[in-house]
């Protein structure tokens, strides 16, 4: 008993020590990828139950089961529809469990600005949890951004969540439609993430105290910077003009100014521009790109992707397949 207990201490140490010895970057990617991976899956599934997990908004409506019709004696194909019924009613009850309102969708730009504010506090105040997860990032290998690289990126994401916050409290009109918390628990996650994400590779510039902001950079992550800022100022201020448009639309009514001429969803566009702007800004010396905000922007293509898909769809039906038809969903000539 002694040495099994002995041997089940020991495995546990074990596996302690090995998940503290990831670096909390990999564990950052980790979870985008992850995140990505399930949004994937759910749009791999039949269009019935893709429906069900995925809609909210506009999109969602109560009659998305197929009808059943009159009870009879069954053939192999109406046994296998009957069985396809009840698995699709199994997803609509667990899905009818937990709706939130729509409108909490504020909190994600909520907690972006709080913590963004939070790690500016923690840096300048020489904090403890920063400098616990910037101490185990240190030591991984590779390259580091510069300081004035982290504190562009963290200027852009407080900048963004501001912006979302504003329009979420002034422009964004209210909604009695509802989403399933899983779509809210997952885009927390994501926030909260993407907070740690757009300083922690850089963990070594912000542990060596004897570095500024201002310090020189080498020629090409100026570049990337200065590129990366463009990118961002363009896609923050559209994203900001499409989100005015959307709210100023007669309910249910097709979005036609603008970029919405040339893209279905071209706030999502900017979305993703921003997240690419982050992963120019903050590339480590030498590399095209931040890993980490490169697997959050791979999570924000994905679930953007199945979302802007939908409400192609959605507006086929609604108006008709001419009213989209010269239009891509959300990136020029490829999506």
């Amino acid at each position: 008993m002694r040495w099994d207990g002995f041997l089940e201490l020991s495995s546990v140490e074990a596996m302690v020590a090995a998940v503290s010895a990831v670096p909390p970057a990999q564990w950052c990617r980790a979870f985008f990828l992850f995140a990505a991976a399930a949004v994937l899956a759910v749009a791999a599934t039949p269009r019935e139950a893709r429906t069900l997990l995925v809609d909210y908004g506009a999109r969602k409506t109560d009659d998305r089961l197929p009808h059943q019709g009159q009870k009879q004696q069954a053939t192999a194909p109406q046994r296998q529809s009957q069985n396809r019924c009840w698995i699709l009613s199994l997803i609509a009850t667990v899905t009818s469990w937990g709706q939130v309102p729509h409108s909490w969708f504020g909190a994600f730009y909520v907690v972006s600005l709080g913590c963004s504010a939070f790690w500016l506090v923690q840096y300048f105040a020489g904090g403890t949890l920063m400098h616990l997860i910037a101490s185990r990032q240190s030591t991984a290998p590779g390259p580091s951004p510069m300081l004035g690289q982290v504190a562009a990126t963290g200027t852009m994401m407080l900048l963004q969540a501001a912006r979302r916050v504003y329009e979420h409290a002034t422009i964004v009109k209210p909604s009695k439609s509802t989403m399933w918390v899983v779509h809210w628990v997952l885009g927390m996650g994501f926030y909260l993430f993407i907070s740690v994400s757009v300083w922690v590779e850089g963990s070594r510039a912000i542990l060596d105290r004897s570095t500024t902001p201002s310090d020189a950079f080498d020629i090409s992550s100026l570049l990337k910077l200065s590129v990366a800022s463009l990118a961002f100022l363009f896609a923050w201020v559209n994203q900001y003009r499409c989100h005015v448009h959307l709210a100023g639309l007669k309910k249910y009514s097709l979005p036609e100014a603008g970029l919405f001429r040339h893209l279905v969803c071209p706030h999502y566009t900017c979305e993703c521009l921003l997240y690419l702007s982050l992963a120019l800004a903050a590339a480590p010396p030498g590399e095209p790109c931040n890993k980490t905000l490169l697997c959050a922007l791979t999570f924000v293509l994905v679930n953007l992707g199945v979302t802007a898909a939908g409400t192609r769809r959605w507006y086929a039906e609604k108006f008709g397949s001419a009213a989209v038809a010269e239009k891509w969903n959300m990136i020029p000539l490829l999506f």
